[in-house]
């Protein structure tokens, strides 16, 4: 067995009197496609942002690759040299894109390396261009933000966060603000992810797509996973009944 990923054991998160996950554990395998799936509310992405220590949790341990962390009693927070290290390692790709206005498509997606792993300029340039090829924005290199669409500002978004070269990929409703006709080409970005092998966990509401392209689905509610099992088992004939009930609105629709 080859050593798991993505190891998170006991998480927990609240704020204030509000707990938003209790005691989270989840294994990710090299190469595997985790969906989050649940109601809003759930604790979804604020497992996915302490995963990125852009939210630091009360207890429990995360561990990406090499680099782990334990929260809780007796535990030392992490600085901030080793949450941007941690976090360069684990790419995040956001509902809204969050692009440097100021900056060119190419710009943003030199941004990282340069700034952060001091990638000499040439090869910044050489790795955004063949990023930006990658998700189909080859033409689009030196156009400002306000001048793409939802769809191309999220494929620049994923070039952006597959610049540092990270060992996982994690997406919070990475199609969920984006118009209809838009969300194929981003979910066409990560399809093609998925299937060179990078290590991903989504959050989505796409249930035929997480039944297509994840290897396992994950039903989050209150904080707590659910269910959890192979992505056609729990998307077609999930065990436990808030699954069911969940995954109705889903099937009543198509």
């Amino acid at each position: 067995m080859s050593t798991p990923k993505i190891e998170i054991s006991g998480l927990r998160k609240q704020f204030g009197e509000l707990v938003v996950l209790r005691d989270i554990n989840l294994t990710v395998e090299p190469g595997a496609v985790i969906a989050l799936i649940g109601p809003s509310g759930s604790g979804k992405s604020t497992l996915l942002r302490c995963m990125n220590l852009l939210v630091l949790p009360e207890g429990g341990k995360v561990r990406i690759g090499e680099h782990a962390f334990s929260f809780g009693d007796g535990s030392k927070l992490p600085n901030v040299k080793e949450q941007a290290r941690f976090r360069s390692n684990t790419g995040m790709v956001f509902q809204h894109f969050n692009l440097f206005p100021h900056m060119t498509v190419i710009q943003n997606v030199m941004e990282g390396p340069v700034s952060v792993k001091n990638m000499p300029k040439a090869q910044a340039e050489a790795l955004a261009r063949k990023l930006l090829d990658k998700v189909g924005l080859a033409d689009k290199v030196d156009v400002f933000p306000n001048k793409l669409s939802g769809g191309q500002k999220q494929r620049v978004a994923i070039a952006r966060a597959l610049a540092m070269e990270p060992e996982v990929m994690l997406f919070d409703e990475a199609t969920s603000a984006l118009d209809p006709e838009l969300v194929g080409e981003v979910l066409n970005v990560i399809r093609a992810l998925a299937a060179e092998g990078m290590t991903m966990i989504l959050v989505t509401h796409e249930i035929g797509f997480a039944r297509e392209v994840a290897d396992r689905v994950v039903f989050m509610r209150d904080g707590v996973i659910v269910e959890e099992g192979p992505a056609r088992e729990v998307i077609g004939e999930p065990k436990q009944e808030a699954t069911r009930a969940f995954l109705s609105h889903f099937h009543n629709r198509s």
